[in-house]
């Protein structure tokens, strides 16, 4: 082989690298579409039995408002946007991607007074495990808000993680995956648990 055809042949396939690493970093939505940062989504269960779309639940109290799922495996839930943590570098790119911290925020409002961004909560005393809740959080380095979505081994078919690695670099958080807590006859979001797979539809 001469050096011109293995010039070729290198770029060629360093090229198709880059394209084949480049669509599989972008999330898709139930249609097959890339997932977007300034379009809304439903939330939803990748498997039967689960329950509905992902919805505000109240706990002990009307506030403040958890995340969680709707009873009932018809229903979408409430939309979401996903704002990323990191700036866009091109203007046109819109597509969320794996494995990058964002933002989650159900897009409606609620007499509580609080935003409803997706936000780390404290441990349940029963369960243990951290319940997912929505409002800002004003703590040091504000990273309980940043979530990220993760490839399963099915195409189209995600978890969604709390691990905010690019929202604080150097914090040494405990890292856990999305799954649910039934809580007399409710279905709520918490981590340290059996991970939740779900799918992205559009609006």
């Amino acid at each position: 082989m001469s050096i011109r055809p293995l010039t070729i042949f290198i770029i060629a396939h360093v090229w198709l690298f880059m394209i084949t690493t480049s669509v599989a970093q972008i999330v898709i939505d139930t249609s097959g579409e890339p997932v977007e940062d300034d379009e809304e989504y439903f939330i939803r269960p990748a498997i039967t039995g689960n329950g509905g779309g992902s919805i505000l639940v109240t706990r002990n109290g009307p506030c403040p408002l958890h995340v969680g799922l709707g009873n009932s495996e018809g229903t979408l839930g409430m939309a979401v946007k996903f704002t990323p943590f990191a700036p866009r570098h091109d203007d046109d790119d819109d597509d969320v991607r794996l494995n990058r911290d964002l933002r989650v925020t159900f897009q409606g409002f609620t007499g509580c007074g609080q935003s409803t961004d997706w936000r780390l909560g404290e441990k349940d005393a029963t369960s243990g495990r951290r319940l997912i809740v929505t409002g800002r959080d004003n703590g040091a380095g504000s990273h309980g808000n940043f979530f990220r979505i993760v490839q399963t081994q099915t195409g189209g078919i995600y978890n969604i993680q709390w691990c905010p690695t690019e929202a604080c670099p150097s914090c040494k958080v405990q890292c856990g995956t999305v799954g649910v807590i039934r809580e007399n006859g409710k279905i709520l979001l918490a981590l340290d648990g059996g991970a939740l797979p779900v799918v992205f539809q559009k609006e």
